[in-house]
């Protein structure tokens, strides 16, 4: 029996006893979360959730929330949500539901949630604002991102739910409009070949020249390498921009550290910030996923700058006393790898150096990468799970845990399902064969039939 199952029913069995509904369980007060960010949504540990009971076989389990997505989930709400989240979250979870069980309620209901989602675009670039209203249908940019601009992790990270709305749905409408922001960001000006993080989607311009790989930046990247290998490699345009920008932050952000480690710097018009956010340690495991598909002579170049990243991102864990990484790490001035901030140094249950340790088992087969993850196991098994589920926690550098009474729908869905893929044989859902979105749901390479790429290129020629 694997470790990380049993972590996943202790959480869905207090998610489900003391939250059923609500988006989050809280548990140390044993009640649930709404939150703003789903806009009226509800149950969204239950949608994060459906994809890995599923391919945990907690079969049980899998149909209490099956049962409650057909009776219970309600997309005709009225408040205000975040395109970004409901996109990664709700659609992704229903598409990896309906793909990995052929059940047609999914499909219909994220077709239905899907449409829900078009206003947003509706804006004189084509770029979506950042908050929707989906009752209403209207949107605008969130109050705190510079001069009404929309963000680049955001914009940048719906391509491949949309390719698989357009599937799904057979409206091409979904893949025209991320085709769109992609033309438009292929188009403009772009600061040493990087992608600045904050864009106006009235005039279409870049709004303050801050890189990072990071939060605001992160998923843009991974979606990028993504959609190539979700064509089955025929995506050429999302090719060329990942390995563009590749490079660009391998020539202006990849650094090492006086102690020698390669980390990820944030690029504030030209001047280096030395600090990485756990965000970004999701970047090992893109890195790696993209070395085969660059020059052939960069092959090996890409599996050891992964590598190195990953390491980087494991001593962000091994150098605080509960072995659990802070939210940002940095390499200026004392410690490198550590948070010197309050502020940075609290851990809500995050997937993403986990997530790399999975990438990296499967590319290398490496046993430290289990080794590091078995490491997590015990670490979140020792100061993260409370009486009622878990919870993350306030300062990784102390021992005596103040809890932050939060279980994140994400770690059912990301840091569960990636430790449970770790552990498990390489045959469970192949790499070649699916490619996960940024909220680890599954969705499927799109493999064309000689006889639709023919009709695909000649309907194309003709247009």
């Amino acid at each position: 029996m694997q470790w990380p199952l049993l972590m996943m029913k202790f959480s869905w069995d207090n998610y489900k006893r003391y939250a059923w509904g609500k988006n989050e369980l809280r548990p140390l007060t044993r009640n649930g979360h709404i939150g703003n960010m789903f806009g009226g949504l509800r149950g969204a540990s239950i949608i994060d959730s459906l994809d890995t009971l599923y391919i945990m076989g907690l079969t049980e389990e899998y149909n209490d929330a099956k049962e409650w997505v057909q009776t219970s989930l309600d997309l005709n709400s009225n408040g205000e949500a975040s395109l970004f989240e409901v996109n990664i979250r709700y659609v992704g979870g229903l598409l990896a539901a309906y793909y990995l069980t052929g059940e047609e309620m999914y499909k219909n209901k994220v077709l239905e949630l899907g449409e829900k989602l078009l206003p947003a675009f509706n804006t004189p670039t084509g770029i979506p604002r950042g908050v929707i209203n989906l009752g209403s249908g209207t949107s605008w940019s969130w109050g705190w991102a510079s001069a009404g601009s929309s963000i680049l992790a955001e914009f940048g990270t719906l391509h491949l739910e949309f390719v698989h709305l357009s599937e799904l749905s057979g409206n091409p409408v979904y893949t025209e409009k991320v085709m769109n922001i992609r033309k438009l960001l292929n188009k403009i000006e772009k600061p040493h070949g990087l992608y600045p993080n904050f864009l106006s989607p009235v005039s279409g311009n870049w709004v303050q020249h801050h890189v990072s790989i990071g939060g605001l930046g992160d998923s843009f990247y991974e979606y990028l390498i993504k959609s190539y290998l979700m064509s089955d490699k025929t995506d050429g345009e999302a090719k060329k921009m990942y390995y563009g920008a590749m490079e660009a932050i391998e020539a202006n952000l990849v650094q090492k550290s006086p102690g020698g480690l390669t980390y990820m710097a944030e690029w504030r018009g030209g001047i280096l910030d030395h600090k990485m956010g756990h965000l970004a340690c999701f970047s090992g495991g893109m890195i790696g996923i993209g070395a085969d598909d660059g020059a052939p002579e960069k092959r090996q170049h890409f599996l050891d700058l992964a590598a190195e990243i990953t390491h980087t991102c494991h001593e962000s864990y091994t150098r605080s006393a509960t072995k659990l990484g802070p939210e940002a790490f940095r390499f200026d001035g004392g410690g490198e790898a550590t948070a010197t901030r309050l502020s940075d140094r609290y851990y809500i249950l995050r997937p993403e150096v986990i997530e790399s340790y999975m990438y990296m088992w499967r590319l290398t087969h490496d046993p430290k990468y289990r080794e590091w993850g078995w490491e997590a196991v015990e670490a979140l098994e020792q100061h993260c799970r409370v009486e009622s589920g878990f919870s993350g926690i306030r300062d990784v550098y102390t021992m005596t845990a103040s809890h932050d009474n939060m279980q994140q729908s994400f770690f059912l869905s990301e840091t569960l399902k990636y430790l449970y893929l770790l552990f498990s044989d390489d045959d469970l859902l192949p790499l070649e064969d699916w490619v996960f979105n940024t909220e680890a749901h599954p969705l499927p390479v799109i493999r064309r039939s000689c006889a639709q790429d023919e009709a695909t290129q000649d309907k194309t020629s003709s247009e």
